[in-house]
């Protein structure tokens, strides 16, 4: 008997005229996003799904266009089909629709680590709850963002709009989910915006300004950057830093002003955070 969501290839009616008739639409994520895209939680039976899509083609966007969207899905299922992990979200299919492509993920559990600004000092939160887990703790969950970005830059791909907003983490398992790298792109590429989209806090100097070459070391700095936020407090001083100096001049070299004197790919990055974690 065919699946109501994934044996589809194309419907005729819009993403949230669909999803209704196939299952039960138990979240909706639109004013959340700032880029404009609009994305649902779908239970099928017993099967829980994240739908991604572009939005509305006439419906009021975030700071994208509604064909900047479209054009970023599509990559993103470039990503999926070419790439797999097991901390990525595994990518069921893609359903074309007069919006433009839906891109059904398997559903995570667990918690969104990024939060809003106002929410960043909050205890209570997931960002602060994590930061304030054990190192070694911590530490795994980098490893596996790490394993996982290694294998990327192998593949050669390019992380871009990476921020703590792209992990899920769920507490109970202590498992770490990438998500959202719609921007990731496929070998270096010039920065032709100036400022970049992303987080001030994981972003790169290169990534403001135009003309620049962002790259794998470029990559190196955002994956640096993510450790000294969790185990520090987001710069490199070292008093305010919780793990072991081997750590520390890992991430120091990572994220070094100048690309050169950083370290040349993600995956030299992995291995040398792999040796500094070594007992």
């Amino acid at each position: 008997m065919p699946h109501p969501l994934l044996d589809c290839a194309r419907i005729d009616v819009l993403p949230e005229a669909f999803l209704p008739t196939v299952g039960e639409v138990f979240a909706v994520f639109a004013r959340s996003q700032d880029s404009g895209n609009h994305s649902y939680g779908v239970r099928v039976g017993a099967e829980r799904f994240f739908v991604k899509t572009a939005g509305p083609p006439d419906g009021l966007g975030g700071s994208l266009s509604h064909a900047e969207r479209v054009a970023l899905l599509r990559n993103a299922a470039s990503l999926h089909t070419s790439f797999r992990h097991p901390a990525l979200p595994r990518l069921h299919t893609l359903i074309e629709s007069p919006a433009g492509p839906m891109l059904v993920y398997a559903w995570v559990d667990g918690e969104l680590l990024g939060v809003p600004r106002e929410r960043r000092g909050d205890p209570s939160s997931p960002y602060q709850r994590f930061r304030a887990l054990p190192v070694a703790t911590i530490c795994h969950s980098l490893d596996t963002l790490y394993e996982l970005h290694g294998a990327l830059g192998r593949a050669g791909w390019v992380a871009a709009d990476f921020y703590d907003g792209c992990l899920i983490y769920n507490f109970a398992a202590e498992a770490l989910a990438v998500i959202d790298i719609d921007m990731y792109h496929h070998g270096p590429f010039v920065n032709t915006r100036g400022r970049m989209f992303g987080s001030e806090r994981f972003m790169a100097p290169e990534e403001f300004v135009r003309g620049a070459t962002i790259d794998g070391r470029s990559s190196v700095f955002t994956m640096g950057r993510t450790a000294l936020l969790f185990l520090g407090d987001g710069t490199l001083n070292p008093t305010a830093f919780r793990g072991p100096p081997t750590l520390y001049a890992v991430l120091a070299r990572a994220c070094d002003p100048e690309p050169v004197r950083r370290f040349p790919s993600l995956e030299a990055f992995w291995s040398a955070w792999r040796v500094a974690r070594a007992p």
